[in-house]
């Protein structure tokens, strides 16, 4: 009789311990010290208001160092194609996972990129072309308006045998991209009238445009190039003169013993400005381009940017351009109806990329719509499409409020989105303000007390009932419900649009009442935007804030980009007898060493760069002898380091009045960024603080209507208060504020609201609803009007 001695049941594997992601003293950006423990394999949000930390230790700590030590299991040659990474001040980090990071930047605004393209929808496509469409092309490069049509020949050299050979060799390589626009799907045309003012000479400084000054470079390339005469006016131009100004080519010239290269005027605005999306060119660029250029559908192509070729070979009767021009949810429907057993791998990866579209609310966009023209949330919901079918496990995602730009109704499905994720057995992080978002959390981390230095600690960590009964910032405001007004205002006047047909707009009549704060809302992609922007041009007396990011490099600060340091400049100059160009670090004031920066850079290869402290200047930016020159008692470097309340006392009153610069100052308050302190670098802002940095720049602006476009993007649920508060004085002071938003405390405050749909995208595009906000509720026929109800618990 034999026994068997008994094991004991084995215990947890070790591996199996591992199940947290601990941060131990992160000190990136406001960040003090921060310590907290994240579990994995559960959907944490991270809460506060604008400009708290919330991003510094998601994105700038946690994903970074993920990135970054995922970059160096690369050998240092590819490292060195890479961004490179500089390890998060941080004491411990342990427990991290890969992170797959679908942030709020806006897609590339190059004019090639489509959604097709950047969702490699397009490579899908033109594969499937290539293997089905009648009449046969060839590779998948025929379909892609990217590549052109070449072709060549000639005589290659080789050694063979010990001898020189000569043999004739040519190529062709047949690509889909129109000839006439290059691919663009526009054309433009000049008005030569804003190019130069015919009765100066160029010395005389005839040239408009931006950057081109006579005591410039170009002004010194122009003057020199000999071609024609600088010191005679454009109007007394011969022929061959006014073309080489206008058209020359590329032509090596000496001007001062310096070899140059010279080029006509066109073909170098082509390409220093044209060959850039319009959206994302410096704003007096832009206004330079609009009124210069005019772009116009291209003839031949009609604007789907293919040559004749690739639009003649079709699949049933359809194009590559057809289909790239049809609804997604309507092109998915065309795609499960191919059956064809030679290409179906193809057809499963297109349906599964098309259907991931439709699930996540995009299904009205086309894959020809340029993904420069794509809204915020619109790019991030983009960019989830490749994670949405994936079949990785244990990676953490990482989202910066992937609820921007959606209608209530939508949140819904993107939290079920979000839940899948990590159901799947993944870790997901997400910044959010919305409390609909904010409720579906395992784990809540909320940042604050403040913003900025008032920020960077953990004030609660726990469930989300927790943070409801905790008395944070957060947890005081996340069952906050606006009211219906008792009463609204009396419009002034009307603004009358009709037949509006921009995108998908439905010869749309609407009366939008002047004086009140208008709201137009609906679903994502029912045509609001289209509306307001499409019907509401800009200019004569129309102030238009769109979502565009604003842009900066780390020598822009709140001062420089609000034109504040303009006044604050000329200030310190009149007190002191002196040159304003003295006083901004990025001209003749600037420290020599560092060259204005503060700090100096050094490039280490494929390893992160090291920023040190400027020892010239202590990093004050600025050249020693300008420092003693004083204003009010303050030199400028202490200025640029004074928050904006202290800044709006400062020059308020006193010998250091300056109402120019108060008035900035003013405006500045009014958004809630008083503890921006004015050098702080733009790069260093959160996405809440830049949006509201541009509001209070166009605030500045002389209009009588004022559109916005999702204010509260990136904004707390405290400061949603605060902008009610402001668009309220805006309208009490005679103007008429038009806002197009989601945010129902935005839609109850309202004095009038549009609201379009039914749905988005073709089924979208027609005025559902118009009149006041009781009235909506009451009404319920709309999903805006329905979700609008229960959330002022009518």
């Amino acid at each position: 009789m034999s026994t068997t001695a008994s094991t004991p049941p084995p215990g947890p594997h070790v591996a199996d311990s591992h199940g947290l992601i601990r941060v131990h003293g992160a000190r990136v950006n406001n960040l003090k010290d921060v310590d907290v423990v994240l579990p994995k394999r559960r959907l944490t949000v991270f809460t506060g208001v604008s400009g708290s930390g919330k991003s510094s230790l998601v994105f700038g700590t946690i994903a970074a160092e993920s990135q970054r030590m995922i970059n160096e299991t690369y050998s240092a040659f590819v490292q060195g194609f890479m961004p490179t990474l500089a390890r998060p001040d941080v004491d411990v980090l342990d427990g991290l996972t890969t992170a797959i990071i679908v942030d709020q930047e806006r897609m590339g605004a190059n004019v090639r990129s489509t959604v097709g393209t950047a969702t490699d929808a397009n490579a899908l496509l033109r594969i499937l072309f290539s293997r089905l469409g009648q009449p046969y092309l060839g590779s998948p490069q025929a379909f892609s308006f990217n590549v052109a049509s070449v072709s060549g020949a000639g005589a290659v050299t080789m050694q063979r045998g010990g001898s020189t050979v000569k043999e004739r060799r040519s190529f062709t390589v047949t690509g889909g991209m129109c000839p006439r626009c290059e691919g663009r799907g526009s054309v433009t045309d000049f008005d030569l009238t804003q190019l130069y003012d015919e009765s100066k000479s160029l010395n005389e400084g005839a040239l408009t445009i931006p950057g081109y000054s006579v005591d410039g470079w170009y002004g010194r390339i122009f003057s020199g190039c000999g071609f024609f005469d600088p010191d005679k006016p454009i109007r007394e131009f011969t022929k061959p003169e006014l073309h080489d100004l206008l058209h020359k080519e590329p032509t090596k010239i000496k001007v001062d013993g310096i070899n140059l290269t010279y080029e006509g005027l066109i073909p170098k605005i082509q390409k220093s400005f044209l060959s850039k999306d319009v959206d994302a060119l410096q704003p007096h660029v832009r206004a330079f381009v609009e009124r210069t250029v005019v772009f116009t559908t291209c003839p031949d192509c009609e604007g789907t940017r293919l040559n004749e070729g690739a639009r003649s070979s079709r699949i049933g009767g359809v194009s590559i351009a057809d289909a790239c021009a049809m609804q997604i949810s309507d092109l998915a429907t065309w795609v499960r109806g191919l059956d064809e057993p030679g290409v179906a791998p193809l057809l499963a990866s297109l349906r599964e990329t098309l259907d991931s579209f439709v699930q996540i609310g995009l299904g009205y966009l086309s894959l020809d719509r340029s993904s420069g023209t794509l809204s915020g949330g619109e790019a991030q919901r983009t960019k989830m499409i490749r994670n949405l079918g994936s079949s990785l496990t244990d990676v953490t995602y990482v989202f910066d409020e992937p609820t921007i730009g959606l209608h209530p109704h939508d949140i819904a499905r993107m939290n079920e989105l979000l839940l899948q994720l990590r159901d799947k057995g993944n870790t997901v992080l997400v910044v959010e303000h919305k409390p609909e978002a904010i409720a579906i959390a395992d784990h809540v981390v909320d940042l604050g007390p403040g913003a900025g230095t008032a920020g960077g600690t953990i004030c609660f960590e726990g469930t989300v009932d927790g943070l409801r009964a905790s008395d944070t910032v957060t947890g005081r405001h996340l069952d906050d419900r606006a009211t219906l007004k008792a009463a609204v205002r009396t419009p002034t006047g009307r603004l009358e649009i009709r037949g509006a047909h921009a995108h998908n707009l439905r010869d749309v009549d609407v009366d939008i009442p002047l004086g009140v704060l208008v709201v137009v809302t609906g679903v994502a992609g029912s045509g609001k935007s289209s509306l307001v922007h499409g019907s509401i041009p800009a200019g004569a007396g129309v102030v238009s804030i769109d979502q565009g990011a604003i842009r900066g490099s780390r020598r822009s600060n709140p001062a420089t980009y609000t034109g504040l340091l303009e006044p604050i400049r000329k200030a310190f100059a009149k007190a002191n007898g002196v040159k304003p160009a003295l006083f901004s670090p990025n001209s003749e004031g600037a420290c020599p060493a560092c060259n204005g920066a503060g700090v100096i850079y050094t490039d280490l290869g494929m390893m992160a760069g090291v920023a040190t402290v400027c020892e010239e200047c202590e990093g004050r930016r600025f050249d020693a002898s300008v420092l003693e020159y004083r204003f009010g008692g303050r030199d400028i470097s202490e200025v640029l380091a004074m928050s904006v309340t202290d800044a709006e006392q400062f020059f308020g009153t006193g010998e250091a009045r300056t109402p120019a610069a108060h008035a900035v100052l003013d405006r500045l308050a009014d958004v809630g960024l008083g503890y921006l302190s004015l050098g702080q670098p733009l790069t260093t802002l959160s996405g809440g603080e830049r949006q509201r940095l541009k509001l209070a720049t166009h605030l500045g602006e002389k209009g009588g209507v004022y559109v916005l476009d999702e204010p509260t993007a990136g904004l707390h649920l405290a400061d949603v208060a605060q902008l009610l508060g402001l668009l309220d004085r805006l309208v009490d002071s005679g103007k008429s504020v038009i806002v197009v938003e989601h945010h129902q405390a935005v839609m109850a405050h309202a004095d009038w609201i549009v609201d379009l749909g039914p749905g988005a995208g073709h089924d979208g595009g027609t005025v559902v609803f118009e009149g006041t906000p009781a009235q909506l509720v009451a009404d319920r026929s709309t999903l805006t009007g329905r979700h609008l109800a229960t959330y002022v618990g009518a």
